[in-house]
């Protein structure tokens, strides 16, 4: 596994919750959209799970640097991220993960909790700036419409493609404008919006009870099972 130096250049402050972190690194690194990295703080324990933890790029491969981001919470690991400051460096790991994106994919669909949006932000972005003419259509819930990481970003990609469609559902209040569905991505909701879920290919991260439920939701929704591409965020 390919271990490299990464030194911080900017944060960026997604939602009050969520934020990004954008590296240099010590070498060029090549890795598919949808692959994740290790991030290491305890380079003498790499084993140290509470130190030691995976996150997803969530930029385009074709960048220049690489960004992960984090939902921080109150865990050693976010402490130490929340500490980082600009030319601060630390270790990764990676790029590992087989639930990647490949260019001869006709049409794709994300069902997307939360953080879980991080990989498919690699995805889309890489897209956009391929200019790939990819059918897509992202379905991703939050509790409210505060915490939407990279809203700016979907909807900006969102007005400019005319073959991507996102989906907005909140949780926990009634949304101030019809931009936003109430409630749970749901059976309903998909073959409201689809005709052609048996051709589309589906991609879903998250924790592992996010990911089941939203697997489980696919194939009883009539999706092809072989074309769910579902990956576990390991730490949850």
């Amino acid at each position: 596994m390919n271990t490299f130096s990464a030194e911080l250049i900017q944060r960026i402050k997604r939602t009050p919750s969520v934020e990004s972190f954008c590296f240099k690194t010590s070498e060029k690194i090549t890795f598919a959209p949808g692959q994740f990295v290790k991030v290491v703080f305890d380079d003498k324990a790499l084993q140290n799970k509470d130190l030691n933890k995976y996150l997803s790029f969530s930029v385009s491969p074709e960048k220049d640097y690489v960004e992960v981001t984090k939902r921080l919470s109150e865990s050693s690991f976010s402490a130490r991220l929340k500490g980082l400051k600009l030319g601060d460096s630390l270790l990764m790991q990676g790029p590992m993960g087989n639930c990647i994106f490949k260019e001869d994919y006709k049409k794709i669909g994300f069902l997307i909790g939360g953080i879980g949006i991080t990989p498919v932000i690699s995805i889309l972005e890489y897209i956009m700036e391929k200019k790939l003419g990819i059918d897509i259509i992202l379905f991703y819930s939050n509790r409210n419409k505060e915490e939407i990481a990279f809203r700016r970003e979907l909807d900006s990609w969102n007005r400019l493609n005319e073959n991507m469609q996102v989906v907005y559902t909140v949780t926990d209040c009634e949304p101030k404008d019809d931009i936003c569905v109430h409630g749970h991505i749901s059976g309903e909701l998909l073959s409201g919006r689809l005709q052609d879920l048996t051709a589309r290919r589906f991609f879903i991260y998250g924790p592992p009870v996010m990911v089941k439920a939203m697997k489980d939701l696919c194939v009883e929704s009539g999706c092809d099972k072989n074309w769910i591409m579902a990956e576990n965020f390991i730490g949850y």
